[in-house]
């Protein structure tokens, strides 16, 4: 299973103060009049409008501020995190929460002190702030800090992961694996989906544009269906369910019940949606492994390279880059959706949603990586292969041909302990070294499987036993032997 995320305590190095215009001085206390700066700086200015837009009644909410900011060595991206108090619509069943707003992944004094200015045209900074809207508790007359920590976490990963290439910005669809309750109690919302905050619309500020993107906490059970299908689905669910997030997609850390609990409708729904539409999920890092089966192999002239057994970190990077190509469609940032099957890192938490609109590719000329495809040595074809798999990853084959291949898109199992590489294609996939005559190809220890179109409704039905996982025993053997392939499914622990 997935290792979770550092341990969430209160926020280092920040206090929760009532609000005044920051300013370079000490950060969250005001200045004395004759010291008072002529202006705000226009970046922070612009949110704040946008919050008083709907907050007039609280010009001086409770913000939580780094005490050390991160542009003068302090640890955490966010400068000020603002509190404000929403009575909800009662009439539409919306209950009263407290409402998050981050200050600090948007550029917010356009002087380079933390973002490289980019002009008005495109975004600023990272393009996007974190919002979150949490249930009050009864009798609650104060927001909790917990989720001033969880947003300063999840903006230390985007400034660590995305500085250089903006790889790792959070986008409505996107959804992120935690694997522990957001406040850190014994409560079921233990992962998060992205959306666009219902009433912080976006904004443009003299550095460029913002958007707003909500956090809204889901259960594991929640979290899988939006992996298995895609993010927006799932957000639209939520909505139509009130005790599950309602019209205002609100965070209730006190929900026990999942929204298939509530309503056992929906998981039909969910697997209508991957039957239609496919899934987004793109994926997942796994304990994995394949060879060339002996009968091809010995067909191998002997002067040719044997294949390396350990992908390289510059490899890795190479892996992703080319699978990233085309994948982003008009979605413009992120990286492919890898999941969980086995020992992910904390930068494979976070599951971009992609744009489906255009064709799959493994390489495309307009991405601005710039990996040539003979940096990962040269290909090389099987006519056998065997895979094998762990048995938590190796359940996610029927959705892999099902939700993926079925729809002309791709598919990787990486290996955690970087020995090797698995994708799965199509044969509308463009860009992939396997072809229809050639169906299994590597590239060092990256290997790609093409399963034909009329080869895949076999591999379907054969692999549908793989999602009852309470009944499956392993170690367990798929051998297609005229099409050279055989699939090995063992236990977690190998």
């Amino acid at each position: 299973m997935e290792s979770g995320p550092p341990h969430l305590s209160p926020v280092p190095g920040t206090e929760a103060v009532p609000h005044h215009h920051p300013h370079p001085g000490v950060p969250g206390m005001p200045m004395p009049p004759q010291m008072m700066p002529m202006t705000t700086p226009v970046g922070l200015q612009a949110i704040y409008q946008a919050c008083r837009r709907l907050y007039a009644d609280q010009p001086n909410p409770l913000q939580v501020t780094a005490v050390v900011k991160y542009w003068l060595g302090g640890p955490d991206p966010l400068d000020y995190i603002s509190m404000y108090s929403n009575p909800g619509d009662p009439n539409r069943g919306i209950p009263a929460h407290w409402h998050y707003v981050s200050f600090g992944l948007s550029d917010l004094y356009g002087d380079g002190r933390v973002h490289e200015y980019t002009g008005p045209e495109g975004p600023s900074g990272f393009g996007f702030e974190l919002t979150i809207r949490l249930k009050k508790e009864t009798g609650e007359t104060a927001p909790p800090t917990w989720p001033a920590a969880l947003m300063q976490t999840l903006a230390r990963y985007v400034f660590q992961s995305g500085e250089e290439s903006n790889q790792n910005v959070l986008c409505a669809g996107d959804h992120v694996s935690w694997h522990n309750a957001l406040d850190s109690s014994e409560s079921r919302i233990q992962h998060m989906l992205m959306a666009e905050d219902p009433l912080l619309q976006s904004i443009m500020s003299p550095m460029g544009t913002i958007n707003f993107i909500q956090i809204i906490g889901v259960t594991a059970e929640e979290l899988q269906a939006a992996q298995r299908w895609n993010g927006p689905g799932i957000l639209e669910l939520l909505r139509n369910v009130p005790v599950a997030g309602g019209p205002w997609l609100l965070t209730d850390m006190r929900r026990g019940e999942t929204i298939f609990e509530k309503d056992p409708q929906l998981q039909e729904v969910v697997e209508r949606g991957i039957e239609t539409e496919g899934s987004n999920l793109s994926g997942v890092s796994a304990k994995c492994s394949w060879e060339e089966m002996e009968e091809s192999r010995e067909e191998r002239e002997e002067s040719e390279e044997t294949v390396r057994q350990r992908i390289t970190p510059h490899e890795s990077e190479q892996i992703k880059a080319e699978l990233r190509r085309g994948l982003m469609g008009q979605h413009g940032s992120g990286a492919a959706g890898f999941g969980t099957g086995a020992g992910a890192d904390f930068t494979d938490h976070v599951n971009h949603n992609t744009d489906r609109e255009r064709k799959d590719s493994l390489s495309s000329s307009g991405s601005t990586e710039e990996v040539k495809p003979g940096e990962l040595q040269r290909s090389q074809t099987m006519d056998a292969v065997h895979i094998k798999i762990n048995k938590e990853a190796g359940t996610l084959l029927p959705l892999v041909m099902r939700g993926r291949l079925k729809h002309g898109r791709h598919f990787t199992f990486k290996d955690v302990s970087g020995n090797s590489a698995i994708t799965f294609v199509s044969p509308r996939v463009m860009g992939a070294i396997a072809d229809e005559s050639h169906p299994y190809a590597s590239r060092g220890p990256w290997l790609q499987v093409l399963i034909p179109e009329d080869f895949l409704e076999a591999v379907i039905k054969d692999l549908e036993e793989l999602s009852s996982t309470e009944e499956l025993v392993v170690p367990k053997q798929y051998r297609w032997r005229e099409k050279g392939l055989t699939i090995s499914i063992l236990p977690d622990d190998w």
